[in-house]
């Protein structure tokens, strides 16, 4: 049994990719909401489980080496981890040469797109002061960065090669409303092509049910409120020694 601690609506994209994972790999798992916007994230018992105070993070209850329960915070090592684990969507060690295909794709979302895109996002919907030279920044890198990735996939069926694989997974979810962002999207022919071919397995739909998440109200709205926002996007060291109360 895996234990998936998610944001409470299940918005976040990083949250997405573990659960197309463990959907692709048909393991059980179930989901532990953490309501971000009332500060659950600086939670002791969480703070065990992901000492970043974010989520996704997961623990394994049945680890490899029969002992106790192995906590994973970070989507990517999360996906590396599961992937190794179940011997599946990753290469072995000892096919370096793909395995290093796959990897350095999990590790451009993860310090690139991922973040790129959030910050963009950030800028335009939370940010306080619209600022234009941090909007005009992050948008034109995340257009550069689409664009790398549309050259990959004029050259291969899956970012890693020849093979689907956790690569396509976190680069896939990450990307998930692409059609909401300022790119033409004829310039992202074979990259739109990729995308629907993920959303044709059958992973896909279990992992974006609606249903996966009880209604909510939580969004970008809530998280504008003056105390969410506070909470969100005012933090520093001082939220672990005096963690929001509800």
């Amino acid at each position: 049994m895996i234990d998936l601690y998610s944001t409470a609506d299940g918005a976040s994209p990083n949250v997405y990719k573990i659960l197309l994972l463990l959907e692709e790999l048909e393991i059980p798992y179930r989901i532990n909401e953490v309501q971000l916007h009332k500060g659950e994230q600086f939670n002791p018992d969480f703070l065990k489980i992901s000492p970043n105070n974010k989520v996704p993070a997961i623990v394994d209850h049945q680890p490899v080496d029969g002992g106790e329960p192995i906590s994973v915070f970070e989507s990517g090592a999360i996906m590396v981890y599961l992937a190794d684990k179940y011997r599946r969507f990753i290469p072995p060690v000892d096919e370096p040469r793909k395995r290093v295909e796959v990897m350095n794709w999990v590790f451009w979302q993860v310090a690139g797109l991922g973040p790129y895109l959030g910050q963009l996002f950030h800028f335009n919907v939370y940010a306080k002061e619209k600022i234009p030279y941090a909007i005009t920044r992050y948008s034109n890198e995340v257009d550069r960065l689409f664009s790398v990735l549309e050259r990959r996939l004029a050259k291969y069926p899956w970012v890693g090669g020849e093979e689907y694989s956790i690569g396509d997974m976190i680069c896939f979810s990450s990307t998930y409303p692409y059609n909401l962002l300022a790119i033409d999207p004829g310039k992202l022919v074979n990259f739109i092509a990729w995308h629907n071919r993920i959303k044709q397995r059958p992973a896909h739909d279990r992992a974006y049910d609606p249903g996966k998440y009880k209604p909510s109200t939580i969004g970008a709205s809530q998280y504008l409120e003056e105390k969410a926002w506070n909470i969100l996007f005012a933090q520093n060291s001082t939220y672990f020694d005096q963690p929001p109360g509800d």
